[in-house]
Protein backbone atom coordinates (compact mmCIF):
# COMPACT_ATOMS: atom_id res chain seq x y z
CA UNK A 1 0.00 0.00 0.00
CA UNK A 2 1.61 3.35 -1.39
CA UNK A 3 1.66 6.18 1.43
CA UNK A 4 -0.07 8.92 0.57
CA UNK A 5 1.17 12.42 0.98
CA UNK A 6 -2.25 15.65 1.81
CA UNK A 7 -0.88 19.30 1.26
CA UNK A 8 -2.55 22.19 1.74
CA UNK A 9 -2.47 25.45 0.28
CA UNK A 10 -4.46 28.22 2.39
CA UNK A 11 -5.80 31.69 1.57
CA UNK A 12 -6.45 33.90 4.10
CA UNK A 13 -8.86 37.62 3.13
CA UNK A 14 -9.15 40.27 5.04
CA UNK A 15 -12.15 42.17 3.89
CA UNK A 16 -13.28 46.05 4.39
CA UNK A 17 -17.16 46.77 5.53
CA UNK A 18 -18.09 46.59 1.99
CA UNK A 19 -16.70 43.07 1.04
CA UNK A 20 -13.40 44.47 -0.33
CA UNK A 21 -9.87 42.61 -0.06
CA UNK A 22 -7.62 44.71 2.36
CA UNK A 23 -4.90 41.87 2.40
CA UNK A 24 -4.34 38.65 1.33
CA UNK A 25 -2.59 36.27 2.64
CA UNK A 26 -1.39 32.68 1.77
CA UNK A 27 0.23 29.16 3.38
CA UNK A 28 2.14 26.78 1.32
CA UNK A 29 3.55 24.71 4.10
CA UNK A 30 5.28 21.92 1.48
CA UNK A 31 6.41 25.30 -0.63
CA UNK A 32 7.61 26.96 2.39
CA UNK A 33 5.30 29.97 2.16
CA UNK A 34 3.93 30.69 5.43
CA UNK A 35 1.41 33.46 5.92
CA UNK A 36 2.72 35.59 3.01
CA UNK A 37 1.38 38.35 2.00
CA UNK A 38 0.56 39.08 -1.84
CA UNK A 39 -1.59 41.97 -3.40
CA UNK A 40 -3.50 39.76 -5.90
CA UNK A 41 -4.10 35.85 -6.81
CA UNK A 42 -6.17 34.40 -9.82
CA UNK A 43 -7.22 30.93 -9.02
CA UNK A 44 -8.83 28.28 -11.73
CA UNK A 45 -10.23 24.64 -11.20
CA UNK A 46 -11.40 22.36 -13.79
CA UNK A 47 -15.16 21.15 -13.10
CA UNK A 48 -14.49 18.05 -15.37
CA UNK A 49 -18.21 17.36 -14.84
CA UNK A 50 -19.42 20.33 -16.14
CA UNK A 51 -16.24 20.62 -18.80
CA UNK A 52 -16.11 24.49 -17.39
CA UNK A 53 -13.45 26.15 -15.33
CA UNK A 54 -13.66 28.03 -12.38
CA UNK A 55 -12.33 30.64 -10.81
CA UNK A 56 -11.20 33.53 -8.14
CA UNK A 57 -9.79 36.70 -8.83
CA UNK A 58 -8.79 38.85 -6.01
CA UNK A 59 -7.11 42.15 -5.74
CA UNK A 60 -6.41 44.71 -2.62
CA UNK A 61 -7.54 47.64 -3.33
CA UNK A 62 -4.28 49.21 -2.85
CA UNK A 63 -2.94 47.32 -5.44
CA UNK A 64 -0.83 49.79 -8.06
CA UNK A 65 -2.57 49.55 -11.88
CA UNK A 66 1.24 49.61 -13.16
CA UNK A 67 1.99 45.86 -10.92
CA UNK A 68 -1.22 44.53 -12.03
CA UNK A 69 0.04 44.92 -15.73
CA UNK A 70 3.13 43.58 -14.86
CA UNK A 71 1.14 40.49 -12.92
CA UNK A 72 -0.99 39.82 -15.67
CA UNK A 73 1.94 39.89 -18.20
CA UNK A 74 3.91 37.19 -15.72
CA UNK A 75 0.93 35.23 -15.55
CA UNK A 76 0.19 34.82 -19.17
CA UNK A 77 3.42 34.02 -20.07
CA UNK A 78 3.20 31.21 -17.19
CA UNK A 79 0.28 29.97 -18.59
CA UNK A 80 1.93 29.49 -22.62
CA UNK A 81 4.50 27.80 -20.53
CA UNK A 82 2.18 25.78 -18.88
CA UNK A 83 0.23 24.94 -21.84
CA UNK A 84 3.15 23.95 -23.44
CA UNK A 85 4.37 21.51 -20.66
CA UNK A 86 0.62 19.69 -20.58
CA UNK A 87 -0.22 19.57 -24.53
CA UNK A 88 3.34 20.05 -26.22
CA UNK A 89 1.52 22.08 -28.81
CA UNK A 90 4.77 24.30 -29.90
CA UNK A 91 2.55 26.05 -32.63
CA UNK A 92 0.05 27.24 -30.01
CA UNK A 93 2.59 28.01 -27.22
CA UNK A 94 4.38 30.20 -29.74
CA UNK A 95 1.25 32.09 -30.47
CA UNK A 96 0.32 32.45 -27.57
CA UNK A 97 4.05 33.79 -26.77
CA UNK A 98 3.55 36.15 -29.15
CA UNK A 99 0.50 37.64 -27.99
CA UNK A 100 2.47 38.09 -24.82
CA UNK A 101 4.84 40.20 -26.36
CA UNK A 102 2.39 42.02 -28.17
CA UNK A 103 0.59 42.56 -24.41
CA UNK A 104 4.09 43.85 -22.63
CA UNK A 105 4.48 45.83 -25.90
CA UNK A 106 1.53 47.32 -26.29
CA UNK A 107 1.79 48.26 -21.95
CA UNK A 108 5.24 49.34 -22.41
CA UNK A 109 6.79 46.80 -20.29
CA UNK A 110 9.52 45.76 -22.44
CA UNK A 111 12.55 46.31 -20.67
CA UNK A 112 14.37 49.30 -22.66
Amino acid sequence: MANNHKSEIKIDIELDENRIPEKLKWTAKDGGVENEETKAMLLSVWNSKNKESLRIDLWTKDMPVDEMRIFFHQTLVAMSDTFYRATQDEKMSATMKDFCDYFAEKLDLKQK
